[in-house]
């Protein structure tokens, strides 16, 4: 595990490193900024709403969903397009996972956002595997123990970089991008799940 760094120091609290694996640079600078530029620019995105605490409130990020598509979802998956399939493809290749869907989303600066939470996006009944790649802004990728909020680590996801979340990960924890006080560019976040 590379860029790791740890909120907490005691020993008790391990990282999960046997649920995940971190590869920066598996694209080139070259291809994460061609894809980059291709993706904010032709990507359909959409700001939906959300109800949290009893009110609907507009999501801090951008987003889209590929493939097939989320059962409860009011809007249709959209169709691959021939970057997508070429970033599947590679991910799949080293992965030796097939996925079917793929969501976006688009971070525009620090403000953008997305609160704890854990992907339940998957086939019923097994562990969850999902890849996580990264273009654009370097963002800190926080986790916690669903049990104990005292056990947190955070990854720094680079620009072209590589997280696989796989096993019972999802199931004992959680995870947020949070909004940052600094300058921040922006930043796409690719997740490839199995969907049924």
């Amino acid at each position: 595990m590379e860029q790791m760094k740890l909120f907490e120091d005691a020993d008790l609290y391990r990282l999960p490193v046997d649920l995940m694996e971190y590869q920066p640079g598996f694209f080139s600078k070259e291809e994460s900024d061609a894809y980059f530029q291709i993706l904010s620019c032709t990507t359909p995105w959409e700001q939906k709403e959300i109800k949290m605490y009893d009110k609907m409130i507009i999501r801090p990020r951008l987003s889209a969903w590929y493939g097939k598509g989320k059962e409860e979802s009011e809007t249709p998956p959209l169709e691959w397009t021939p970057e997508l399939l070429e970033i599947k493809s590679r991910v799949e290749a080293k992965t030796g996972i097939h996925f079917t869907s793929v969501l976006l989303n688009y971070y525009r600066d620090g403000n953008d956002s997305v609160a704890w939470h854990s992907d339940k996006d998957t086939v019923p009944g097994l562990k969850t595997q999902i890849a996580s790649l990264s273009f654009g802004q370097v963002r800190s990728f926080d986790f916690r123990h669903k049990d104990n909020h005292k056990i947190k680590h955070s990854l720094d996801l680079g620009h072209g970089s590589l997280l696989l979340m796989k096993g019972d990960l999802q199931r004992y924890w959680e995870h947020r991008i949070a909004k940052s006080t600094l300058p921040m560019k922006g930043r796409i976040n690719l997740t490839f799940r199995i969907v049924v």
